[in-house]
């Protein structure tokens, strides 16, 4: 019987599944890469486990601990499962600005919600980066995940999500293109593709008015290319072979 022992087993092997009427004009082959099949219904399942994992491994996280993160909240449900299989608290920190219904779904799934205030620098006390630091430095047996600056976060996708593009597409893959995010999943499927082969294209979606003011020296120092485009004006742009969209 094929079973899995608890949900966490069902993160990953997402389909691709091709897209048509947006790419309807074009010769190349485009796929999307479906990760809200994904029991957190996003990509962040992955590396939110892979972090668990990884720390339990370093000593990091003690039975019984309490994990602190700043999150949007397709992070934190993805801690969130995770903790409910392996028995830990979860404390989810987000900003003002997200939406009522993420909030309450994370307290749905049993993390306590710190609600902080957007219009403020990273570095104000107030801020949720630095309400998450705090948290971890006051509470007992706690862990900061800390998923911006968290190497298994990148770790997570070289090990999961790049593979599966390669063996989906049969190494024919040309172009990847993704939201940039934390960073994690297209430096991670960057550099496993890049890998497999040097000429396949990485590129960073960057919507208008995002934080990257300037991208040419990250372009210089990752080799990714950042467009500040919609996804369907980047598909009637560029003539690809094979594109794969996340």
């Amino acid at each position: 019987m094929k079973i899995y022992n608890n949900i966490l087993e069902t993160i990953g092997n997402t389909p691709l599944v091709r897209i048509n009427k947006l790419a309807s004009d074009v010769s190349a082959q485009v796929f999307a890469k479906v990760e809200t099949t994904n029991p957190g219904n996003s990509v962040k399942d992955r590396m939110a486990l892979k972090m668990i994992e990884d720390a339990e491994k370093a000593g990091l996280l003690n039975p019984g601990g309490t994990l602190i993160e700043g999150t949007s909240g397709n992070t934190g449900m993805g801690l969130a499962l995770a903790c409910i299989i392996k028995g830990y608290k979860l404390i989810c920190v987000l900003n003002d600005k997200q939406s009522k219904e993420k909030m309450d779904i994370l307290r749905a799934v049993g993390a306590e919600v710190v609600v902080c205030p957007t219009a403020v620098e990273p570095t104000d006390p107030r801020s949720y980066y630095s309400v998450s630091k705090r948290l971890a430095t006051e509470i007992p047996n706690s862990w900061y995940v800390n998923q911006y600056d968290n190497l298994s976060n990148r770790q997570a996708h070289y090990e999961s999500t790049g593979p599966e593009i390669w063996e989906q597409t049969e190494g024919k893959v040309t172009h990847f293109v993704v939201g940039v995010g934390t960073g994690g999943t297209i430096s991670g499927v960057g550099k496993y593709l890049k890998e497999k082969n040097p000429n396949i294209k990485i590129w960073g979606i960057d919507t208008y008015g995002s934080v990257f003011k300037s991208t040419r020296k990250l372009e210089f120092l990752t080799k990714t290319r950042f467009i500040r485009t919609s996804l369907k004006e980047l598909v009637k742009i560029f003539c690809l072979q094979m594109l794969i969209l996340m």
